[in-house]
């Protein structure tokens, strides 16, 4: 049976251009959803929508998108495996997503935190059709070697980080970046001074 997210929605009932949050692990999508209410007076033709990951973190509150070794013990190649289907999960609701408001990808930005940052940058450069731009905050690219062979499209990226992030450290911005560069991707990148693992004011 194919998996569906579900989802919430504000802003524009007939918009012209689509934000797509996904939340972090042990979250749901109204966790980012609140961004919506800040964004949407600067952005009134803008539709937000906040998926939740379908499975739930294991032994916690909250969802995941893939499996987390270190955090909840599950055998890497669990994730691993965790991570591909997450990717159709959400390559099929970007589809719906796209097709019930009639935008092309041109309209689409996906912004992510944490391991939802980690699902924008892993799939949006495996779409057939560039998005609009993504925006990864506190993540990291997930299989950096495999990229440049893997690529599809390059939509512009902005990576934001805080640098005194305990979680996901604040060298992987730096990583991520680089990786991103030498695949031919423009990128671009803020750093939240003086943030742990969350999103600065």
């Amino acid at each position: 049976m194919m998996r569906k997210l579900q989802f919430a929605r504000k802003g524009a009932a007939d918009p012209k251009a689509l934000v797509i949050f996904l939340h972090g692990y042990g979250a749901d999508g109204a966790d980012l959803l609140g961004l919506a209410d800040v964004l949407a007076p600067h952005l009134p033709e803008v539709a937000f929508i906040a998926p939740d990951a379908i499975e739930p973190c294991k032994g916690s509150f909250g969802r995941q998108w893939f499996p987390v070794p270190w955090l909840d013990g599950s055998p890497q190649a669990a994730s691993d495996a965790g991570i591909e289907v997450a990717a159709k999960d959400l390559d099929r609701f970007i589809d719906a997503r796209l097709a019930e408001t009639g935008l092309g990808p041109e309209a689409l930005v996906l912004v992510g935190f944490s391991q939802g940052a980690m699902m924008c940058l892993h799939v949006a450069p495996r779409r057939a059709l560039p998005v609009a731009g993504v925006v990864a905050i506190s993540g990291r690219l997930l299989f950096p070697e495999r990229l440049a062979a893997e690529v599809l499209s390059k939509p512009p990226v902005l990576l934001v980080h805080g640098d005194e992030d305990p979680v996901v450290p604040f060298a992987d911005m730096a990583r991520s970046g680089d990786a991103l560069i030498a695949a031919g991707f423009e990128t671009f990148g803020h750093v939240m001074r003086g943030t742990a693992h969350g999103i600065a004011p």
